[in-house]
């Protein structure tokens, strides 16, 4: 997923993206959560919102985003997925974003909604 993500970035005339171990913490987490509790949001059920939890994982920098996508059967009909909807994308080609963490757990969050939960977290 990453070198599909640096492709889209490189193909804008943005810098690649490196992993960040926060971020990584944080995106896992995230994604582990919403199939465990089968939900699908950007903010955790007990609140927390992405932001918080980038920084509860100990992420310490300052412009940050999320992409979330359940039910993609591989890393690159997520990211073809992403790049077809306005604000993934947009998190995606944001050159002011230096750094991701990216989660993925196989489970359902929903039974009608497929296997695979996805998460993108961005840090700059």
């Amino acid at each position: 997923m990453l070198a599909l993500t640096n492709q889209e970035r490189a193909k804008a005339g943005c810098g690649p993206l490196r992993t960040n171990s926060a971020l990584i913490r944080a995106a896992q987490a995230h994604a582990s959560d919403m199939v465990a509790k089968h939900y699908f949001a950007h903010d955790s059920l007990d609140g927390r919102s992405p932001f918080d939890r980038m920084k509860a994982a100990g992420f310490a920098g300052g412009a940050m985003a999320e992409n979330i996508a359940v039910g993609y059967s591989s890393p690159s009909a997520v990211v073809t997925g992403w790049m077809n909807s306005p604000g993934h994308r947009a998190n995606i080609l944001n050159c002011t974003y230096s750094m991701i963490g990216i989660g993925y757990d196989s489970g359902q969050v929903k039974p009608d909604w497929g296997n695979g939960s996805w998460v993108q977290d961005f840090g700059g």
